[in-house]
């Protein structure tokens, strides 16, 4: 069951495509992100013998590619109780430090809400 609550619905949408992506593709994270002009791009963690990416690191890459210039919000869908450096440095490259990265759990409930400078 997703618990969203407090999250507003474009958030609560991220959060379950993250959910989504993590459970299709069989991978330890799922993660979405929206740019500004509201278009969502969703991915799962990659992990290729030469290449390693977090599921955010690939949805911000994907939004890269696919000519986004900023990002209002992301979501990652993860077992870890902290949204790592790396992944918060992706976000903010975009979207700038007032970013909000939220962290769910695998059932998709919300453990946390911060910015991407934090």
């Amino acid at each position: 069951m997703t618990d969203t609550t407090g999250t507003n619905p474009e958030d609560s949408k991220i959060i379950t495509l993250a959910r989504s992506a993590r459970a299709r593709n069989g991978v330890p994270e799922g993660a979405a992100v929206r740019d500004e002009t509201g278009r969502t791009y969703v991915a799962g963690t990659v992990e290729l013998e030469s290449l390693k990416l977090s599921a955010l690191q690939t949805a911000v890459a994907m939004a890269v590619a696919s000519g986004a210039e900023s990002l209002e919000a992301a979501a990652v869908v993860s077992s870890a109780e902290a949204v790592a450096d790396a992944d918060r440095a992706a976000v903010r490259d975009l979207g700038g430090p007032d970013t909000p990265v939220l962290l769910a759990g695998p059932d998709g409930t919300l453990k946390s809400a911060t910015p991407a400078g934090a």
